[in-house]
């Protein structure tokens, strides 16, 4: 039995929204490995960066999105080195059969 979600990636609306999230969901996924990987609970890097737990929390399920600065003040707390870059996207096996 196909699960709900995989029907639903069917959808191309349902799809394109969902791919769009995907930067996103990265820097969420980044955000948590800095906090974990200094060993870190959510309350104590809040407390590290002067803000609060549910911010902390916010960030990092995707629910909101932080500043550049506050991304600056989370790799100072975790004592990491934050890098942003640009690159291009991986083309599909759909594109790249049709170029």
């Amino acid at each position: 039995m196909r699960r709900l979600t995989d029907r639903w990636k069917q959808d191309p609306e349902y799809k394109a929204a969902y791919d769009a999230l995907d930067g996103e969901f990265a820097l969420a996924k980044e955000m948590i490995l800095a906090r974990t990987g200094a060993h870190l609970t959510q309350t104590q890097l809040a407390e590290k960066m002067g803000t609060s737990q549910g911010k902390i929390s916010k960030w990092e399920s995707g629910a909101d999105s932080p500043t550049v600065e506050t991304l600056r003040r989370l790799a100072d707390a975790t004592g990491t080195e934050l890098v942003v870059k640009f690159k291009r996207p991986r083309k599909s096996a759909k594109a790249m059969a049709s170029a």
